[in-house]
This record gives C-alpha cells, structure tokens and sequence, in this order.
C-alpha cells in the first residue's frame, strides 16, 4: 500500500513543531504534503475502528432499541368466516419489564397501538423479565387499551417465577390470559376461537384440553410463545399461530442473520412463515430486550395485521 497521504496532518510534538522522522518531507513535494509515518497510519486506523465500534455500540444500546417498528401486512386465510374478513389484529410480545423496560416504555408501545385502531389485541407472553411486580407500574397504561374483540395474552417462559400474581396483574390491565384454554369471539353472527397455550419450555401446554369446547370446523388462532411449537400444533385444527420468544435474534448482521436464538425458535424466527401443512405462523420480534439491553439490525416490533377470507 502506498502510504502517500496529501493533506495529511503533521506529527507535531510537545513544541509545536514536526517530528524528527526526516523522511517526513519528501524533496519537491512542497510545504503543504506530508508522508503518513506507519505509527500514524496504525494509531489513525486504530481510532477509527474505536470510534466507529463506540457509534454501533451506542446504537445498538440506546437508538435501536427505542426504535419502534410497526409492521403492517394482510394476511389471506381461507377458513376465516366473511363476517371477521378485514379485522385488524394487533400483535405485540416480549416486552421485559424490569431489565431494560418500563412503564415509560410501555407508554410508546400503547400509544402506537392506539393509533393502529385495532378491533382485536394478543400478546405472546414475556411481559416481564423476571419479575412479577415489575408489571404493577404499567398496569393502568395497558389498561387504556380497548379492542371491540377483545384482549388476549399467554405466559411465556420468562412468567413463571409468580403466575397466579402475574395473572391478576394481566386481567386488572383487561387481559384474557389464556392457559391451556380457548374463548369464542362473536361477529356478525358467526365465530372464531382464540386458544392459548401454556409455555412449552415451562409449563405443560395441551391442545387437546384448550380445543375440547371449540366446535369441529371453527377458525381457530392459537397463541403460543415458541414459534417452534408450530410443527406440532399443525397436527392440531388451528390455522394461525402468533409467537414471540425469538426477539428476531435482538442482535442481526448483514448476510448472516441472527447471531444467536433461544430454543424453541431455531426454525422460525422473524415474520411470517407457514409450516409444512400450510398452517401460518407469524413471530414477532419483540418489544423489550433480555440478557443484554442491545438491539442491532433488529428494531422491535408491532405487528398490525389485517385478516381476510380469500
């Protein structure tokens, strides 16, 4: 590499003056050119790469993950009645309250759910880190929240150390929570089912028992929060799985992908994909963060999603 750099700064010392290294001034190259010493060029190279890991660094921990994306799709399901074709189905999950969410995050979250008018709202479970109380805070926000259909949440692996406290919290703020259990929502003189399922990696999901009260034939959502559970539950009569868990990977790189996932979403682990029966399955990305409070070329996201019968 020619190591020639015009314009380049001089190496001045404590005095102000250029440094000793006589081969600093070429013969005709004039006052204004100088030649990059080799130090120069590794100490230049090396504050580069420092400053731009400093920039992604602070990216990924405070720009990203306040960056909300809202993800609008419409999503064709033959077996949906005519009378739900056009709802607009809000999705969100994994919010972490505790670890680097709050109740001030979850403001911009309602806000924008809000705004999406959604005539129904399920959340695939994680709405805290750890801990139960930590949702206590955010209780009357979430509570804001109406939906004509309805409000609808599962557990996910990170809500077991307080269920029962959990639960109350969620169906204070107006939440079904829905355990190993379905509701029938009503529209226009027909039905669809919501069933939720316990979490696979800690609790006991059983579709057989959430499905016993829902009539043979009837569109049925499933909420379930590993995405992974979607090549066993397409032996089930559901026809559309909504997950989280996976956070899109929360950290992504150009060509690669996710660096990292939690079991249960290897297979299916951002957006919308349909298993091997065709059944749909969509996994959100996720609103909060766990294990490291960094998100990079994965912003979190709200789904709105508009069903129609084809």
């Amino acid at each position: 590499m020619d190591p020639k750099a015009a314009g380049a700064s001089p190496d001045f010392g404590a005095g102000g003056s250029p440094g000793n290294d006589v081969n600093d001034t070429p013969p005709g190259t004039g006052p204004g050119s100088r030649r990059m010493t080799r130090r120069q060029f590794l100490l230049r190279s090396a504050g580069t790469v420092v400053s731009a890991g400093l920039l992604t660094g602070a990216y990924g921990w405070q720009g990203e993950p306040n960056w909300l994306d809202t993800t609008r799709l419409e999503l064709p399901l033959p077996q949906l009645p005519s009378a739900f074709s056009g709802i607009r189905l809000v999705h969100f999950s994994d919010v972490h309250l505790g670890f680097n969410k709050d109740a001030h995050d979850v403001k911009r979250l309602v806000k924008h759910i809000h705004a999406a008018e959604p005539d129904l709202i399920c959340f695939t479970g994680d709405i805290v880190d750890s801990y139960a109380e930590d949702l206590e805070e955010a209780v009357p926000v979430l509570a804001t929240l109406t939906a004509p259909l309805g409000k609808y949440a599962i557990l996910g692996n990170h809500d077991y150390k307080n269920t029962e406290l959990l639960t109350r919290l969620l169906a204070s703020a107006g939440f079904r929570v829905l355990r190993n259990e379905s509701v029938l929502v009503k529209r226009g003189g027909a039905a669809i089912a919501i069933t939720g399922l316990e979490d696979m990696l800690h609790g006991k999901p059983e579709p057989e028992t959430a499905l016993k009260n829902v009539p043979e034939g009837l569109f049925t959502l499933l909420l379930m929060h590993e995405p992974d559970y979607a090549d066993y539950a397409e032996q089930h009569p559901f026809h559309l799985q909504l997950s989280g868990h996976s956070h899109g990977g929360q950290i992504r790189l150009p060509f690669k992908g996710a660096l990292f996932t939690p079991y249960g979403s290897h297979k299916y682990i951002s957006g919308l994909y349909y298993t091997a029966k065709g059944m749909p399955v969509y996994v959100n990305r996720g609103f909060g963060e766990t294990s490291m409070p960094l998100r990079l070329f994965c912003r979190p996201e709200l789904t709105v999603m508009t069903l129609r019968r084809t």
